[in-house]
């Protein structure tokens, strides 16, 4: 793990546990979990709302009066609306998608699920990640959880992270190892 990402996650880690417990309170973990997933999915599919939450040329006052907008906006439901109010104030907004990932990870293990980290050189199909998510609860013995990610730069295949097990089949893997052994042998 990076310096950068243990910061970001010693940062969404109580923002997330506090969501957590609230949410768990009010009975509401699947109903804010879902929200958090479509906001997920927003910061995923738009560099510049992306680039928005991070930059830090953005003062956090701007981004908080832009955050409340969107939230009145999408009418989300008051706990999420809340917690994105209050992430926006504390300028935090650049952890955020930090935060989304460590909620998901506590709902998971209060499901009795693990979650396993899946990057993938292109979109899976709900097919495929069905099949992906029955043969690694096959191998686990528990429910899986798929927090998925793309990173073209993986040319083709999968890197699966389940705990600290991590399977690389991406061809990106497979040509550094073959350009090493080549190496070797020249």
């Amino acid at each position: 793990m990076s310096a950068s990402s243990s910061v970001l996650a010693q940062i969404a880690r109580p923002y997330a546990a506090a969501l957590f417990d609230l949410a768990n309170e009010a009975k509401k973990l699947g109903e804010v979990e879902g929200s958090l997933n479509d906001v997920s999915d927003l910061i995923g599919n738009s560099d510049d709302f992306s680039t928005f939450l991070t930059s830090p040329a953005i003062a956090a006052d701007v981004k908080a009066d832009a955050v409340n907008a969107i939230v009145e906006k999408a009418k989300l439901p008051e706990l999420v609306a809340n917690f994105l109010r209050l992430v926006a104030k504390n300028g935090r907004l650049f952890a955020l998608e930090a935060m989304i990932s460590e909620f998901r990870a506590l709902s998971a293990k209060a499901r009795g699920e693990i979650s396993a980290e899946v990057t993938s050189a292109a979109p899976l199909s709900k097919a495929q990640l069905n099949a992906l998510a029955d043969t690694l609860k096959a191998k686990a013995g528990k429910s899986v959880s798929l927090d998925t990610r793309v990173d073209p730069s993986l040319i083709g295949g999968l890197v699966v992270k389940v705990g600290s097990q991590m399977i690389d089949t991406s061809l990106k893997t497979k040509l550094t190892a073959m350009k090493i052994a080549m190496k070797e042998v020249g």
